[in-house]
């Protein structure tokens, strides 16, 4: 455990900020957060890139507090608690993810869909997020990071890692599960799905042959170019990719009755297709953010698989770097930033 040092009320810290959707990061110094009644400080240990900080910084979501500080695959050390936090305790290692505040009195809290929450907040959009040296959280949405993880390896479990098992998760018990798309999200939950004893089919950029290597290492039976037919019918397809014109492909590869599950929080225009493609009682859905369940659920799951990730650690100052290298889809896994 990292020693946990005193600060002063007027202490400082480093945060790589938006000022404008569009514009690259900036380094700024700001006041080190203080703890609200229900929250928890913590020093961030490690912060891994996500597709959905990229479509933020890259203004395909527009709805944040600006200036703000992206980043919600969080693993850090609590240093401060709120006065009612008690299920925390100072100097316990903690994830926080992408959901990052619920009202619990919506219509939605109340019948057990916190992820739709009328009056939700996210991590690294509405609130500060982990592309800082501290972040603040909600003591509610903060987890116990399992003891066999690094913090790098353990921060894409926060988002990757519980998207991906939610999406899962809705696929039911379908046998053949295509994942489109083979990046962070894909990489964790194929380990997952074969751990179930389920038959992965892997559908990468055309040519990423690297993509398609890991996904063989990592279990998959199959891995191919997303513009080639798959070798089985599907009984469900998860698609990470933010590419629209891969949901009618998905949809022509399952079988009747098969479901295409969307994961990612933005997509590009979906094309028309021919009713023909849904016809059979195939079945479209997304998945929208997560759920404390999820994440107690996952995070238990995680050792026991065992999930390992692939990470690559870049510095906090290097995250316009990090975000530019996935944006250009050569990385294989996840980025991860540390300050």
């Amino acid at each position: 455990m990292r020693p946990i040092k005193p600060m002063s009320e007027r202490a400082t810290m480093t945060a790589m900020q938006l000022q404008q959707p569009g514009r690259p990061l900036q380094a700024a110094t700001v006041p080190v957060p203080v703890p609200g009644e229900d929250q928890v400080l913590v020093r961030v240990h490690a912060c891994a890139v996500c597709r959905t900080d990229l479509h933020i910084v890259d203004g395909d979501l527009t709805q944040g507090a600006y200036p703000l500080t992206p980043g919600h695959e969080v693993v850090g050390t609590v240093v401060a608690r709120g006065a009612r936090v008690e299920h925390l305790q100072d100097g316990q290692r903690v994830g926080v993810p992408w959901l990052g505040f619920t009202c619990g009195g919506c219509r939605f809290c109340r019948a057990g869909q916190e992820n739709l929450c009328e009056s939700a907040r996210f991590t690294g959009y509405h609130l500060p997020g982990g592309y800082a040296q501290y972040a603040v959280a909600d003591a509610r949405y903060s987890f116990p990071i399992p003891s066999g993880y690094g913090d790098a390896q353990a921060a894409p479990l926060l988002c990757a890692g519980l998207i991906g098992y939610r999406a899962l998760r809705m696929a039911g018990e379908a046998r053949r599960i295509g994942l489109y798309g083979f990046g962070a999200a894909a990489h964790i939950v194929a380990q997952v799905a074969h751990h179930q004893g389920r038959e992965i089919y892997a559908f990468t950029r055309p040519g990423d042959h690297g993509a398609q290597r890991f996904a063989r290492e990592l279990g998959a039976c199959w891995a191919g170019d997303s513009t080639q037919p798959a070798p089985q019918p599907l009984d469900a397809a998860l698609v990470f990719a933010p590419v629209g014109a891969l949901v009618p492909a998905a949809l022509a590869a399952v079988d009747k009755g098969g479901s295409v599950i969307c994961a990612g929080i933005h997509m590009s225009a979906i094309p028309s297709f021919s009713y023909e493609l849904l016809w059979g009682e195939r079945m479209v859905r997304s998945v929208a953010n997560l759920t404390r369940r999820d994440a107690e659920e996952f995070l238990a799951l995680a050792p026991r698989v065992p999930v390992r990730t692939r990470t690559e650690i870049m510095p906090l100052a290097a995250a316009g770097e990090a975000l530019n290298r996935l944006r250009s889809g050569e990385v294989h896994g996840a980025l991860v930033l540390m300050p």
